[in-house]
């Protein structure tokens, strides 16, 4: 367990489907001592469903409602290592849920190879059913890639290390950088 006064309280995950924010964010959880959250797990676990059928029922506007009111309960959690989904950012409040934070947020940035190669076998993401994978996948970085960037503090790129290499680069850097004390100007 880290024990440097470098970490921030709590940290936010963000990033595309893939980047490993749920296995790197139980890792750096483990590494320091923090309670780990993934809100998607979370409201699996609230609604009794899973998200493929909250989309099913209530469409994406629905979930995105839902994962809203589910990010302003967790961001209220303190100790905490806190994965997000990889849509978080499109939805106008969860950009200024995660900006006004004094957690620190950190963007997993992934290529689309790499997420190709890691998501080749999930057929659980409901925007990754179907034919044309690759297509989606540039489609959805070209439009969340800049929303990422503007709710990050930092960014780590998430390619080709391990989750538990990028995780342990995550907390090197956390203990050696100053505690943050304001967020950074998109």
């Amino acid at each position: 367990m880290t024990t440097s006064n470098h970490i921030p309280e709590s940290i936010i995950l963000v990033g595309p489907m893939g980047a490993g924010k749920t296995t790197v964010g139980k890792q750096m959880a483990q590494k320091l001592g923090k309670t780990f959250v993934d809100v998607d797990q979370e409201l699996e676990k609230r609604t009794g469903v899973s998200i493929n059928l909250i989309f099913e029922i209530e469409k994406e506007a629905g979930f995105r409602a839902r994962e809203t009111a589910m990010l302003a309960e967790l961001m209220a959690r303190r100790n905490a290592i806190i994965a997000t989904g990889g849509g978080i950012v499109v939805t106008p409040e969860n950009r200024e849920i995660l900006k006004s934070t004094d957690n620190l947020v950190v963007y997993l940035k992934t290529e689309v190879k790499h997420q190709l190669k890691r998501l080749k076998r999930d057929k659980q993401r409901p925007l990754l059913r179907g034919t044309g994978r690759r297509e989606r996948l540039l489609n959805l970085a070209r439009i969340r890639n800049p929303l990422y960037d503007e709710v990050a503090d930092i960014v780590f790129a998430s390619g080709r290390t391990s989750s538990y290499g990028m995780a342990k680069k995550i907390v090197a850097h956390l203990c050696k950088e100053p505690k943050k004390t304001t967020k950074r100007n998109p």
